[in-house]
C-alpha cells in the first residue's frame, strides 16, 4: 500500500504562479519620456493642441482631443526613436546628459584621493563597529531534528520516487536541491541524490558528490526524507536501466505545493518514479510551514561542502584571520560581479570607448545568439546606470568602503571570476587596499589545482570565506549574494552584518564633478547605518527563506535579566 502525504490537503493561493525575478531589459518604468525630447517636444505638444482645437472646435467633439494627443505624441516618439531611448551615451552624443547616466568614477576618485590619503591614519576604522548590537532582541536556530506534523520519528511508506535535475551555477544549484527536499517531504517520497546539469555557461561536469557531502546529505534528512544515491534495481528494471526513458513532468516554475499533490502525486503512485528537469524554481515561496522547515533544514543544516571543499575553505578563513589580526581577526568580502559576461548582459558602459563596446556587442551575442538584437530591443546604458543596474566597478566599490570609513589598513577579501580587464580596473581598488586578497593569493597553485576548471567547487571557497566576514559587500543581484545573505542571518543572530549599496545614489554622486570628501563621507556613512538597519527583517509572503530565514527557521528571543526566552518555536 502507498503512503499518503504528510500534509494532506494543502490551502495555498491557486493563482498564476509569481514571475521570475529577473529583471527584463526594456520595461523600466524610469524614465518614462523625460529624456531626450526637449524643446522638439514641445514644439509638437503645440502644434497637436492647435490641430485637435481646429478639427474638433464644432458639435462638442472636442471631448476627444485628449485621445488623438496621445496617439499624436506616441507617433511623434515612435517615428523619431525618441521614446525612452538613451543612445550609448559616450559615443560621439555631445549634448548634456542627466545626472548619474554616465561612467565619471575614475574624475570623482582623481579628485577625492588626496582626501582618502589625509585621512589613512585616523584611529579609528569602521571594521571595529560596523554593526549597532540589538541588545534588546536575538535570533537563534531553532530547526528541528524531526520536523514531521504528527510528531513521529518514523516515516511513512514512500509514495514513489522524485528525480529531479539541478542546473545553473552552485548557488542556483543549492536551490534547487532544498526545493527537491521540500517536495520530496510534501508528497511523502523517496529522493533520489540530485544529478547536475552540465551549464553551457558554467562549463562544471562536478557531481554532487564533487560539491557537497553526500553521507552527511542523507544523514541529517533521515528523519524527515528519505535520500537513495540511485534508484533500486526493480525500479531501474522496470524502465530498461535507463532513466531517461522515466517521464519527465515539464512542472511550471514557482508551482504551488497543491499542484505537486494534485497533478505530480498520481503520477508518482501510478509510475513508481517521477522525473522533473530542469527544476529550478520549480517551488512556490510561499508554502506551509512544514515546508519551508525542511527547506530550511536542507539549507542550513544538510547541504555542507565535500571534505576537500571544507578543509581548504577553513584554512583560507584562518588565513585571512591571521592576515587581519590588527582588526581582531575581522575583515571586509566582497563579492564582486565585474566578468566579461556579466558586464555584456548589463547593457552598461564604462570609459572603454569603441573598444568596449565592440567587446560587449561581441560577447552578447556570443552568449545570447541575437536576444540583444531583437526587432525592437533598445539598449539604454545612461538609464541602467540611473536606475541601479549597471555592476559596481572594483573602483567603484574602493571609494564606497572609503567613504564608510574602512581605511587603508582593512584586510578585504574579492570574490570573483575572471575580472573584465583586471589589470587595468582592479589596480585602483588595491590602491585604496593594499591588503588586498583572493583564493589564488590565500592559496599555493598546489592546494588550488584541484578545483582548477570547476567554477562551482571555487564558488564554494569564496563562499566559505565571505559567509565567515565581518562585513560582507555584494555589487550585484544573483543567487550567491541571496543565500550567503541568509546563511549569514542564520550564523549572525539574525542580522545580515551586510552592506547594501544604493547604486542609484552612487551613480549620482561619482558623476558629480563638484562632489566634496566630507559629503561624500556623509552620504556612505548614510548608506551604512542604512545596511545595519536592514541586517535583520522578516520573511515576506513573497519573499525567499534561503535570505530571510525568521521566523521560519529561527526563534526570536528576548533578554531577560541574564537569560534568554524563546518567544518563537518552529514546529
Amino acid at each position: 500500500m502507498h503512503g499518503y502525504s504528510r500534509l494532506g490537503t494543502v490551502r495555498t493561493n491557486g493563482g498564476s504562479p509569481p514571475p521570475s525575478p529577473r529583471f527584463r531589459h526594456g520595461r523600466s518604468k524610469s524614465f518614462s519620456g523625460s529624456i531626450g525630447r526637449g524643446a522638439k517636444q514641445n514644439l509638437v505638444e503645440k502644434l497637436v493642441v492647435v490641430v485637435v482645437s481646429a478639427v474638433f472646435r464644432r458639435r462638442g467633439v472636442l471631448l476627444f482631443a485628449p485621445v488623438l494627443y496621445i496617439s499624436g505624441m506616441l507617433l511623434y516618439m515612435g517615428s523619431l526613436g525618441l521614446d525612452i531611448n538613451i543612445q550609448r551615451i559616450g559615443h560621439g552624443d555631445g549634448g548634456p546628459q542627466p545626472p548619474g547616466s554616465l561612467y565619471r568614477s575614475p574624475q570623482a576618485f582623481e579628485k577625492l584621493w588626496p582626501f582618502m590619503e589625509a585621512d589613512t591614519n585616523e584611529t579609528h576604522n569602521t571594521l571595529m563597529s560596523s554593526w549597532n548590537p540589538k541588545l534588546n532582541q536575538v535570533w537563534k536556530p531553532c530547526i528541528s531534528p524531526s520536523i514531521s506534523q504528527a510528531g513521529s520519528q518514523e516515516l511513512p511508506d514512500s509514495n514513489g520516487f522524485l528525480i529531479v535535475e539541478a542546473n545553473g551555477g552552485l548557488n542556483q544549484q543549492r536551490l534547487s536541491i532544498c526545493d527537491a527536499v521540500a517536495v520530496a517531504g510534501l508528497l511523502n517520497a523517496t529522493l533520489v541524490i540530485p544529478m547536475f546539469h552540465l551549464n553551457s555557461v558554467w562549463q562544471d561536469s562536478s557531481k554532487f558528490s564533487d560539491i557537497f557531502d553526500e553521507d552527511f546529505f542523507i544523514d541529517a534528512l533521515k528523519n524527515n526524507v528519505k535520500v537513495v544515491r540511485q534508484l533500486p534495481d526493480d525500479v531501474l528494471q522496470q524502465y530498461n536501466y535507463n532513466i531517461s526513458s522515466i517521464v519527465n513532468l515539464r512542472v511550471k516554475g514557482w508551482s504551488t505545493p497543491t499542484h505537486y499533490l494534485q497533478k505530480v502525486l498520481p503520477k508518482m503512485k501510478t509510475l513508481r518514479a517521477v522525473r522533473i528537469a530542469p527544476f529550478s524554481n520549480r517551488l512556490a515561496q510561499t508554502a506551509p510551514s512544514y515546508i519551508q522547515g525542511l527547506r530550511c533544514l536542507a539549507n542550513f543544516e544538510a547541504l555542507r561542502f565535500a571534505e576537500p571543499i571544507r578543509l581548504l575553505a577553513e584554512q583560507m578563513v584562518q588565513r585571512m584571520i591571521k592576515k587581519s589580526l590588527a582588526a581582531g581577526g575581522r575583515y571586509v568580502s566582497v563579492h564582486l560581479r565585474f566578468e566579461k559576461d556579466m558586464v555584456a548582459f548589463s547593457c552598461c558602459e564604462y570609459d572603454g570607448g569603441e573598444e568596449e563596446k565592440r567587446e560587449m556587442d561581441a560577447a552578447r551575442e556570443k552568449g545570447w545568439r541575437g536576444k540583444f538584437r531583437r526587432k525592437g530591443r533598445v539598449i539604454r546604458p545612461g538609464a541602467n546606470r540611473m536606475d541601479g543596474k549597471c555592476p559596481l566597478t572594483p573602483l567603484e566599490v574602493g571609494m564606497m568602503l572609503r567613504g564608510m570609513g574602512f581605511d587603508n589598513t582593512t584586510s578585504v577579501y574579492v570574490a570573483a571570476g575572471k575580472i573584465y580587464k583586471a589589470e587595468k580596473y582592479m589596480a585602483p581598488l588595491k590602491l585604496m587596499f593594499p591588503r588586498l586578497e583572493t583564493k589564488d593569493s590565500l592559496t599555493t597553485p598546489e592546494e588550488l589545482a584541484p578545483f582548477k576548471g570547476h567554477s562551482s567547487r571555487l564558488a564554494a571557497l569564496d563562499y566559505t570565506v565571505c559567509l565567515h566576514s565581518e562585513v560582507f559587500v555584494p555589487t550585484q543581484g544573483g543567487n550567491f549574494p541571496h543565500f550567503l545573505i541568509g546563511h549569514r542571518r542564520f550564523l549572525f543572530g539574525g542580522h545580515a552584518k551586510t552592506i547594501r549599496p544604493d547604486k542609484r545614489k552612487i551613480a549620482l554622486l561619482f558623476d558629480s564633478p563638484r562632489i566634496r570628501w566630507e559629503q561624500f563621507k556623509r552620504q556612505m556613512k548614510d548608506m551604512l547605518r542604512h545596511s545595519d538597519a536592514k541586517g535583520i527583517e522578516l520573511k515576506k509572503p513573497s519573499g525567499s527563506v534561503y535570505t530571510f530565514p525568521m521566523p521560519d527557521c529561527m526563534c526570536k528571543q528576548e533578554r531577560r535579566g541574564s537569560e534568554y526566552s524563546n518567544t518563537t518555536v518552529l514546529i
